[in-house]
Parts: structure tokens; sequence; C-alpha cells
């Protein structure tokens, strides 16, 4: 099928492509004059280069002694860079003085267009210092140059015209190399400005004392998400891209990545209701249901970050926070009761063994005094008496089994003082002989 232009655009033929390239490198480049223009910017750049190394040592160590704050000193490592086009620059200026003057009367068309192609670098560097991300900073100072240079050597219109040819339809729309570049460019860049005033916007946020952390990180994450759709959605009118063309597209695949995300969704709304209802905050020292217990060190809009006193770190979905039974012992106020279960022999005095546990339960400093421990006895066992004390703490974040360590220890100690024995299962065999 044959594709049909429109009648501003002509169709490329490659043969004549060439034909015409040939015929502009003979023109402008091919010649004596465009040849000596050429040996003058080398031989400029060469010298450029033996003077940048020997001051770069110099300015590096000015530089590091210098007392600034460490993205300024980031940013004059960045522009010391610099010093080589800069010099290679200020080198081909006087050059060109005398070339171009009367008494030798050269043509210095291509170096002055290599001196406004490296004033605009030097430019164009100087001006994305602002930005802290090394890949998006070079990638605009790239990009941004490119253009600029084309602009100053005056192909910027053909290279757009060669661009926008290079094209394909899909149904009433067309699409060209150039459309994508331009689109790629401004999504790029409105995407990573918006995720920069928003990384701004919460870290003020974040200074705030009258919010709460849970109020915070959904500040942070709907202010997120609302400045990157809104990028999204300028950089494709900015392109040009008529947003009616995406309706059925974008609806076969939102039922698609419906289907295929349904548990990540689902994660992410659990996200956005454990953060509001604030039935689980970060700091909150939780237990689940398979044992793990630990710090709520992150909450993620897929995942809650767990850390427990091993150091060892679980990433649990947001719908499990939500669906399976949480105990967050840091819910409400932070005193939690704790049982420690023994047993004595059934010679024992039992009373005597519930004043003795009581007292024992109070000796480790974890152990709170505003509450009464308690002890009763729960059961009387096959080999002994068996009781369950109870005590209060409120630092559960501190750990659970070593304070019941302590607790045992005490009563270990306070049991063998008083001549109290913990007895253990007897077996006896009888050995029958038979005639």
């Amino acid at each position: 099928m044959n594709e049909v232009l429109p009648e501003n655009i002509p169709p490329i033929h490659l043969e004549l492509l060439l034909a015409n390239t040939q015929l502009w490198l003979l023109q402008h480049f091919l010649n004596t004059n465009t040849l000596y223009q050429v040996a003058i910017i080398f031989a400029a750049f060469i010298f450029s280069i033996l003077v940048y190394r020997l001051s770069e040592k110099r300015t590096r160590i000015m530089i590091e002694k210098a007392d600034m704050r460490y993205r300024y000193k980031r940013a004059a490592y960045n522009i010391h860079k610099l010093l080589l086009p800069a010099i290679a620059l200020v080198t081909i200026f006087f050059i060109t003085r005398v070339a171009g003057s009367e008494m030798v009367g050269m043509n210095v068309w291509l170096i002055k267009g290599i001196m406004k192609a490296l004033l605009a670098w030097i430019g164009i560097r100087v001006m994305v210092q602002l930005i802290d991300n090394a890949t998006v900073r070079n990638t605009l100072a790239t990009t941004i140059w490119i253009a600029a240079a084309l602009s100053i050597f005056g192909i910027l219109d053909d290279t757009t015209a060669m661009l926008d040819a290079i094209s394909f339809t899909i149904g009433d729309f067309r699409l060209s190399l150039f459309l994508i570049i331009k689109s790629a460019f401004y999504l790029f860049t409105l995407v990573y400005f918006a995720i920069f005033v928003a990384g701004r916007i919460e870290r003020q946020v974040s200074k705030s004392a009258t919010l709460t952390r849970s109020s915070k990180v959904i500040i942070g994450k709907i202010l997120r998400l609302t400045l990157v759709s809104i990028a999204l959605i300028l950089g494709l009118i900015s392109s040009g891209i008529d947003l009616s063309l995406f309706a059925v597209f974008g609806g076969a695949i939102g039922l698609g990545v419906g289907f295929g995300l349904q548990r990540g969704v689902s994660n992410l709304f659990s996200g956005m209701m454990l953060l509001l209802d604030r039935s689980i905050e970060l700091g909150d020292v939780i237990e689940l249901e398979g044992g793990t217990f630990g710090w709520v060190e992150k909450m993620g809009a897929r995942y809650a970050e767990i850390v427990t006193r091993e150091n060892k770190t679980y990433l649990i979905p947001n719908e499990e926070l939500v669906t399976q039974r949480v105990v967050n012992w840091s819910h409400g106020d932070n005193e939690i009761r704790i049982n420690v279960d023994f047993g004595v022999h059934y010679k024992s005095d039992v009373h005597e063994v519930i004043r003795i546990a009581k007292e024992a339960a109070i000796k480790p400093e974890r152990v709170l005094d505003t509450h009464e421990p308690a002890c009763f006895i729960t059961e009387f066992g096959d080999s002994s008496v068996n009781f369950s004390l109870r005590f209060w703490i409120k630092d559960a974040q501190n750990g659970l089994s070593n304070v019941k360590g302590e607790v045992f220890l005490a009563l270990w100690d306070a049991l063998k003082e008083n001549n109290i024995e913990i007895p253990y299962p007897h077996r006896e065999v009888y050995m029958h002989q038979v005639s």
C-alpha cells in the first residue's frame, strides 16, 4: 500500500539525498579555504588541551580548599570542565581576528560557526547546573546544544524537514520521526520538572510540625501523582498529538492492565487506606500472623517495609496488612501485657510461689511498677502445678523475648533461694523376666 504524504512534505529519494549531500560537501568543505579553517580549529584545540592540562590540577586544588556547600562545590567541578572549551573559544577568537583581517583576507565562516557552537555549549552547561540528576543534566544539555548547533550552521530547518518526512500513518494520524523526537523531549523535560517540583514541595511538607506522618506521606504521593499526570498531558499536547486518538487504544490497554495489575492496584488502594485510617503508621511495632515482628520503616505505594530486630527487612504487600490479622503493639497507648508460664513441684506452697513470682517480675528495669504483676494457677499438670505470671511494659519496640528472658531469670533465682523445685517429668521402666 503506497503511503500518501502531505503536499508540503516531499517524498524521500535516497539517490537524490546522497547527491545533494555530496554537492553540499563539495561546495562548503572540500575546498582549500575550508581545509585551512579546519587546520586552524584543530591547532587551536591542541593548544587548548595543553593549557587545560597545565592548569587543571591547580584549579581542582582551589575548588577542594574552597569553603562552600557540597552542591556548590559539585557545580564548581562541573563548570571547571568547561575550561577546555572556554580556552579553545578564546584561542579561536584571536586567531579569527588575524585570519579575517584585510591583510590575510580568509573567509572564516566555519571558524565563526565553531565559536558560536562553543559559546552555546558553555552557556547551556552553566544553566543546567541547577539540575541535580547527572543523566538528566547531560541529556538536556546535549539535546539543546545539538538544536542550537544546527541552527547556527543554518541546517536546522532542513534537518527537521528530513526527519518529518520519515513518517507513517495510522488511520488519519500521521506519525513522523521528528514528532517522536519532539514528543520524547517534551515529555522527558516536563516529567522531570514535575518530579523536581514535587520533591521540593514534599521536603517542605515533611518539615511541617502540624501534620502527622501519614498525612505527609499522603500529601506527597497525591502531589507527585498529580504533577506527573499533568506533565504527561501537557507533553502530549505540546507535541501536537490529539489525545482523542488514545481513547480506544487506552481503553484496550486499560482493560489489559486492569486484569494484569489487579493485585498491584489492590495494594495501591490498600496503602492509601492504611494511610488514611492511620491503623498502621511509620514507626509502629507490628506482628504478623506468620510471626514476623518489627518496625514499620517505610510505607510505599505497593508494600510496607518491616525491619526486625535481626535487621531483616520484610516487604509486606499492603493488601495483606488490610485483609489479614495484624497485631499493632503501638496502637493506642504503648503499655502492653506479657505472660510468662512456669510450673513448680506439688510439694511447694502455692501461696508462697505466687508472692515470690510477683516480686521477681518487677525486678527487670523495663517492667512497669505502675501495674502490679499478677500470678494465677492455670493447671494441675502431670508433673507440676502450672502458673501464669503477667506483667506490663511500655517499650515493645525494644523487644519482647529479652524482657521475658529477664523475668524468667529473676524467677529462677527467686525460686532457688526459697528452695522451691521446678519439676521435670520422670519415667520408670519395669523389666519383666519371662521364665
